[in-house]
């Protein structure tokens, strides 16, 4: 499970990354194109760069956490519990939250692409926000249940350390 979640996290990087290239492929489009695709160039670009940044982070992180967390489970496991049980509990914290926030921008975007004169900037920038939001909210999604399933096990895995006995006894 420990190399499952992390080849999974660091895939999902790179899909981060990838969105967030063609993001950029399709804002300096925007940019070539009326009012309505500036608007949306901007967000996209704005998103873009924050997918490129949370992408790379996952990319270069998991191997270096998968290395810790399978030493710590055959040489620490106690410290699985100390440390990466309320890791994991923040992380899902924070995708409760960022969620959330998600979910309000994709409405404000939803709402700007609706009631914004129709082909302008604001109507581009509601287009924006919708597409680029709607996108990381369906990777964090992901992400989250990848997370879940992850500390259900690390939960498991402590429960079976308690049981067996400790290595010097």
């Amino acid at each position: 499970m420990i190399k499952s979640y992390f080849y999974e996290e660091r895939a999902g990087g790179l899909t981060f990354i990838i969105a967030g290239a063609l993001a950029i492929a399709v804002a300096v489009w925007g940019w070539q194109h009326g009012p309505f695709w500036w608007g949306m160039a901007w967000l996209l670009a704005a998103g873009a760069l924050l997918q490129i940044s949370v992408g790379i982070t996952y990319w270069w992180s998991s191997p270096d956490n998968l290395k810790r967390i399978e030493h710590l489970a055959i040489q620490e496991p106690a410290r699985i519990g100390r440390e990466e049980v309320p890791r994991m509990q923040a992380v899902l914290k924070s995708y409760a939250i960022s969620l959330r926030i998600e979910i309000a921008v994709l409405a404000a975007g939803l709402a700007l692409l609706i009631f914004a004169p129709h082909g302008g900037a604001w109507q581009g920038v509601g287009m924006g926000l919708a597409v680029q939001t709607g996108l990381v909210l369906l990777m964090d999604a992901s992400a989250e249940r990848r997370a879940q399933t992850y500390h259900r096990w690390l939960l498991r895995f402590m429960a079976n350390s308690a049981e067996r006995p400790s290595k010097s006894g």
